[in-house]
């Protein structure tokens, strides 16, 4: 099998962090997905309607440039870029699904993100998170690439996009919570990890879908429901797995 051009498929790691500055913007990207409300769309219809249109509701030209911004790093925005036009579709038709989703695709595309996220989800349910042992982890893998300003700025952030996705919950105390699975955020996860050229049996332990926080043998009923739904082809006999993804443009094979 030949490695797919990840980049091409959407992936972005190399790059700076969105969560330096913002969280994955999940009421931002609702209210863009809801505005620009159309099957054939394109990346200039969702940066118009951020920028001119200001559907965020954005104070200055400025702030509506720097959403726009924020919105491509995490999402790419265009519909042409197959993990965004998966996200569209699952999108659209799981709409429980849109908080996980909104994290599996930001955690393609954003380095600190996927790192964080991953060393928070090995934490027990329950636990308290602390910010300290995020910075003191984060200063470990990442030695002198941030300030202490950013360095705090990008924990808080991180922490806000998991509570957002349900694997964080409290006001001022943050608690180690579980995230609610759906078909439609396990379809997702499933086909990102399709993308990197996983199959069978082993789509259900990839990083994209431990964030899913869930069990596998939750996962397996929540693709079969899936495929019940006509979003995926998933059938499983004993331990032999065949996942499949028809609905989905898969232009790299």
């Amino acid at each position: 099998m030949n490695t797919p051009d990840l980049s091409r498929l959407g992936f972005y790691l190399k790059g700076r962090s969105t969560h330096n500055a913002r969280t994955i913007m999940l009421n931002e990207l609702r209210t863009l997905l809801e505005f620009v409300n159309i099957e054939n769309t394109n990346k200039e219809d969702y940066l118009h309607s951020v920028i001119q249109d200001n559907c965020l509701g954005k104070r200055s030209g400025v702030n509506r440039k720097k959403s726009a911004t924020h919105l491509v790093d995490l999402y790419s925005l265009d519909p042409k870029t197959v993990i965004f036009n998966a996200l569209l579709y699952f999108w659209r038709r799981d709409v429980l699904a849109q908080p996980l989703l909104a994290l599996l695709c930001a955690c393609c595309r954003d380095n600190i993100l996927l790192l964080l996220a991953s060393y928070i989800l090995q934490m027990p349910q329950g636990s308290a998170i602390s910010k300290k042992l995020l910075e003191e982890y984060l200063e470990s893998k990442k030695p002198g690439k941030f300030s202490q300003a950013t360095l705090e700025s990008t924990i808080q952030n991180v922490i806000a996009s998991l509570t957002k996705s349900g694997h964080i919950t409290g006001r001022v105390k943050k608690i180690r919570a579980c995230a609610k699975a759906t078909p439609g955020s396990v379809s997702y996860a499933l086909f990102l990890g399709y993308l990197m050229g996983e199959r069978g049996q082993s789509l259900f332990k990839t990083g994209y879908a431990k964030l899913l926080d869930c069990q596998i043998e939750r996962m397996i009923e929540l693709a079969e429901i899936a495929s019940r739904s006509g979003w995926i082809v998933f059938k499983h006999i004993d331990n032999i797995f065949e996942v499949q993804f028809p609905a989905m443009e898969l232009s790299h094979e």
